[in-house]
């Protein structure tokens, strides 16, 4: 599995791992009932602690992206797209209203703020 840590990012290694995987499972690299590297084996490879590991399938088990075994191991859940992506169009709108507050506090209109919306996404 191929998952980059950063330890210049400010973000902690846990949610580095787990929106990785995230990442990968949504965009279909990871398959339902797919298994995922043990939380000691990932440990290993990444050169972090057990519990750091521990920690971010958790995370991904509470947001239903994994399913943990005793035993057995941890495997790609099935996934309800569309509810994830309710959920992240709730956060963006959320997001937006701030940046929208933002700059009307800083007098930029809203036509430069669609601009720079523009500029931000424009390699995509």
């Amino acid at each position: 599995m191929n998952i980059n840590i950063s330890n210049s990012s400010g973000e902690p290694i846990y949610l580095q791992i787990s929106n990785q995987i995230k990442t990968m499972i949504l965009e279909g690299k990871l398959k339902e009932g797919e298994p995922i590297p043990s939380m000691r084996v990932l440990a290993t490879e990444l050169r972090i602690s057990f519990m750091t590991t521990k920690r971010a399938y958790e995370e991904l088990e509470r947001d239903g992206f994994i399913e943990s075994y005793t035993g057995r191991g941890s495997f790609v859940k099935a996934q309800n797209l569309e509810i994830y992506r309710e959920e992240q169009i709730k956060r963006i709108e959320a997001l937006l209203t701030e940046a929208g507050d933002t700059a009307r506090k800083a007098g930029i209109s809203m036509e430069e703020l669609h601009e720079l919306l523009d500029l931000v996404n424009e390699n995509e």
